[in-house]
């Protein structure tokens, strides 16, 4: 009587917080002829499965990229254009901006093919095909448990990822999912030739800048195209004239029907990370410690390159790029807290976990018993350090200088590089090295980040957590003398010194550095120390893991379980929705232009609307593009998304381009870690109104002739 009682109470009650609903995971597209193909049916899905996933016919994966390893792109037109989001070409319009030529605030258009951009170091990856390795590497894995499992899984993983692509311009990874319970090969085709075509002012592709960010209502165009190119022989080619656009296997469709509320939608993409099986004293962490020591550490970066940037167009545009990828998650982490707080979501994981804890007790292994107890354990040791843990890698590491310098110093480590330093390549890269930091490299603003930071490094982290010495010199107060010393003589602080330094490079003179004094005994102290002790917590956490994991999989044996996203590509589905986001208040599925102009503040830089955007509105002017005398501009569904799918295509039950993700709701901002589908919602740029400010707003019309569009 007490086993059936115990399923019953683990069937309704575990499950309603671990196990998939319908509109909820992340699924590899290998998987979903198995696993989701008739729910999707049901839901409105009209292609076939082939469609979605083939590894011998085009289908929609072919047109799907991962953008530089930190977005989603997708292919619209035979002539390889691609659609992303305005944040994930941020750098790209950056690093081709001057006070001269500001595209960032006046937006930046090739009206020829010969006017597109190069961007040399990015890429897309076209997946070319997915394989469940999981058999072969359990069977050499054997009994090897812990840091020893997960180094001969890596080994493993890297043999048959080389065998997978020999003889072939391909590459190849397998990376473990479901906490190493299941192993994936994937193989992937890489372009280099991947060039900038259109952006919009800053005005309309980051409308609302920070204060919108993560919310809805939203009005934003966050768009920007890019082309791949290919060499004449059709394969990936470094960049080059002679180079032609890329042909691709499948282009996406642009539906011109709109949406209504219910309408099937599905994404595919890149996304970066969830944790979707973190457990409570993971999450209570992260609430404590985490999360509240990143928010503070990236605060005072933003408020220290603001007021800088606030009084010069040069500092602005140098930091334009690096304050907009410091604030997105800056809001993220307060937004987490503030989610896992009100949805109780570490009650709801303790009494999973006490759920599972009977269920193990009774019917598990050894280890699936000890896991939990095995995870609160490690986490102990790790919550001892985290705080400085962070403080390094947000504070310390989070200065300009040092986080140069950790790029730099390796060579000077290794016997590799000493006897190169002097090979006309190596110094020539390091060169190139500086080039590149010292065009965003304002002096005055990071000396002053330093001040800030290094006192925050004094408070926050514990005098046996820092090198003795460290301890010594901070303790007696007087930052602005040491970051006097430093930024007048050391090498990372000024392009003259570090290109001659590099005209002779000298390992003796680059270790008596003033910023290699400083930084590099509390990096060592802290890899050393610090590291260390949060690494063995990580190691025993980790095969903990794997069999907690495990065990909910026996515990749940009816169930469908989808991994944690890891930045392969996923499928998500779900409907055009909209919600109530608090007692009192509901949200519409769709917002429109009107919207624009009713948030319009010509005294605030994050709601300034072009004067070309207004003229169209008082005129009624929108072209093809308009819906009921106006132009819907957002849309939200209740896809499952994260970090990494900002660019992926929204694409109705027939294939086609509805919509364009980029960006998560801040009712759900704990959604890596759980999906509530009462409020987790995906915000989407309408793909009329994209089209609208290509065409009518930024005069780009040739582009849209590319495109497919559908009526």
């Amino acid at each position: 009587m007490k086993k059936i009682l115990l399923a019953f109470i683990i069937c309704f009650s575990f499950g309603a917080g671990q196990v998939v609903r319908a509109d909820e995971g992340m699924w590899l597209p290998l998987l979903i002829k198995r696993l989701n193909y008739e729910d999707m049916k049901k839901q409105g899905l009209q292609l076939t499965a082939d469609e979605l996933y083939s590894v011998n016919n085009s289908s929609l994966k072919d047109a799907i990229v991962s953008l530089g390893g930190f977005c989603t792109a997708e292919v619209i037109s035979q002539e390889g254009l691609l659609l992303t989001n305005h944040h994930c070409a941020f750098d790209l319009i950056q690093s081709h901006s001057s006070p001269e030529k500001d595209y960032l605030t006046n937006g930046f258009w090739a009206m020829d093919r010969s006017q597109e951009l190069a961007n040399p170091g990015l890429f897309v990856n076209f997946l070319v095909r997915i394989e469940d390795v999981t058999e072969r590497v359990n069977k050499e894995l054997g009994g090897l448990t812990g840091p020893a499992r997960k180094a001969k899984a890596m080994e493993i993983g890297q043999r048959i990822g080389e065998e997978a692509v020999k003889g072939s311009h391909y590459n190849a990874v397998v990376k473990d999912f479901l906490h190493g319970n299941e192993y994936y090969l994937f193989v992937m085709e890489t372009f280099t030739d991947v060039r900038l075509v259109g952006a919009p002012p800053s005005s309309i592709g980051k409308f609302g800048g920070d204060t919108d960010n993560w919310m809805w209502p939203r009005h934003t165009g966050d768009f920007s195209l890019l082309r791949v190119y290919m060499g004449p022989d059709g394969k990936p080619a470094p960049y080059s004239a002679s180079n032609v656009p890329y042909k691709p296997k499948h282009s996406l469709p642009i539906s011109m029907r709109g949406i209504k509320e219910g309408d099937f939608s599905m994404t595919f993409g890149y996304p970066g990370r969830t944790q979707r099986y973190r457990v409570s004293e993971a999450l209570k962490l992260d609430y404590d410690i985490s999360n509240p020591t990143r928010v503070a550490l990236r605060e005072t970066r933003l408020n220290t390159w603001k007021a800088d940037m606030n009084k010069s167009d040069k500092v602005r545009i140098q930091y334009a790029g690096k304050h907009a990828y410091i604030a997105n998650y800056w809001k993220f982490f307060m937004g987490e807290n503030r989610g896992l707080k009100r949805l109780g979501t570490i009650q709801k994981r303790q009494e999973e976990e006490a759920i599972y804890q009977k269920w193990a007790d009774q019917n598990g292994t050894t280890e699936q018993k000890q896991a939990l107890a095995n995870i609160k354990e490690a986490i102990a040791k790790m919550r001892t350090v985290e705080k400085t843990r962070q403080t390094f890698n947000e504070g310390v590491n989070g200065i300009e200088i040092f986080e140069f310098a950790r790029d730099v110093w390796p060579i000077f480590e290794s016997p590799e590089g000493l006897a190169a330093l002097n090979s006309p390549e190596l110094k020539e890269e390091f060169k190139k090295v500086g080039e590149t930091f010292f065009k965003d490299f304002n002096l005055p603003t990071d000396k002053k980040l330093f001040v800030a930071l290094i006192k925050m490094y004094m408070e926050n982290v514990p005098k046996e957590q820092q090198p003795a010495s460290t301890y010594a010199l901070l303790s007696k107060g007087g930052y602005e003398k040491i970051a006097d010393k430093i930024y007048a003589k050391s090498i990372f602080t000024d392009k003259a010194r570090y290109m001659a330094f590099w005209n002779a490079p000298d390992a003796k003179k680059m270790a008596k550095d003033p910023a290699i004094l400083f930084w590099k005994p509390i990096a060592d102290f802290h890899n050393q120390n610090i590291m260390a002790q949060y690494a063995a917590g990580q190691a025993v956490l980790d095969e903990a893991m794997r069999h907690y994991v495990a065990g909910l999989r026996v515990l749940n044996a009816n169930k469908k379980f989808y991994p944690d996203a890891n930045s392969t590509m996923r499928m998500s589905y779900g409907t055009v929705r909209a919600y109530d986001p608090a007692d009192g208040t509901s949200y519409k599925h769709i917002t429109t232009i009107d919207g624009i102009i009713e948030k319009e503040d010509p005294q605030n830089e994050e709601f300034i609307v072009p004067s070309k955007l207004k003229d169209l509105y008082k005129a009624k002017d929108f072209g093809q593009y308009a819906e009921n005398g106006t132009v819907i501009t957002c849309f939200i569904s209740d896809n499952d998304i994260t970090g990494g799918n900002s660019g992926s295509p929204v694409i109705n039950g027939k294939g086609e381009l509805i919509g364009l993700a980029f960006d998560g709701n801040w009712e759900s901002m704990n959604g890596n870690l759980v999906y509530d589908p009462k409020l987790k919602r995906c915000i989407n740029a309408d793909i009329r109104y994209v089209l609208f400010v290509i065409d009518k707003v930024c005069g780009a019309g040739h582009l849209v002739k590319e495109m497919k569009l559908v009526n």
